[in-house]
């Protein structure tokens, strides 16, 4: 991964990416997962997102995995704030690891995290990782994903752009290139698609997709 691409990001707190509240999309729309109260959800280059918060909330435990320090620390202490959660910390090859018994929190290269310290995975909320990477780093990115969640189904937001008019991140994943990577093991279903605020959002005419991509039987 570009780590020091994203140290700097972090250290020099130029996080534009970061919502101060959860995602609209995903309250409206995360329940077509049609998840069981208690199940584990993974959440990919995580940051400090609120919508975690969320996922607790719903009576979920959760999964992160994030590359900066700065944002762990920042998600630990909004959780230990908000819900009182006293952590163990451990280390495991490269990747640090927060434990608590409603939520895993790894700081780490993401691709370094294995299924064997995943563990179960009931689904995966990808909203910014994805679309936090270059078009030659997403077929790794969607290949080790599937590997190290037993291909979980995945509630997946995406972000679209004319990509000539912005160099990411965000960048611009295309529909197509959705099918591209995952046609192969997911059932893929666009939920929704909402052209957001160009004069808040990166690129010409953005606009977001809802992707539910289920287990082919």
């Amino acid at each position: 991964m570009q780590h020091e691409f994203w140290h700097q990001r972090w250290q020099e707190n130029r996080i534009g990416f970061h919502q101060f509240m959860p995602s609209p999309l995903m309250v409206s729309y995360f329940n077509g997962l049609n998840l069981k109260p208690n199940s584990r959800v993974f959440v990919p280059l995580s940051g400090k997102t609120l919508d975690i918060r969320w996922l607790l909330q719903q009576g979920f435990r959760v999964i992160a995995v994030e590359l900066s320090q700065i944002a762990v620390v920042a998600l630990i202490e909004q959780l230990s704030t908000d819900f009182g959660f006293d952590f163990e910390m451990s280390e495991q090859n490269n990747l640090i690891h927060y434990s608590h018994p409603q939520i895993d929190i790894f700081i780490g290269d993401f691709f370094d995290l294995t299924h064997k310290q995943l563990g179960q995975v009931d689904a995966i909320y990808d909203r910014a990782a994805l679309i936090a990477l270059p078009y030659e780093m997403r077929q790794q990115y969607a290949q080790h994903l599937i590997q190290i969640s037993q291909v979980a189904p995945q509630f997946l937001i995406s972000y679209e752009y004319d990509q000539g008019s912005f160099e990411g991140p965000p960048f611009s994943v295309e529909s197509a290139e959705i099918h591209q990577l995952y046609h192969h093991v997911y059932d893929i279903k666009c939920l929704t698609e909402q052209y957001v605020d160009a004069q808040k959002n990166k690129g010409d005419h953005p606009r977001s997709k809802v992707w539910l991509l289920r287990t082919k039987i």
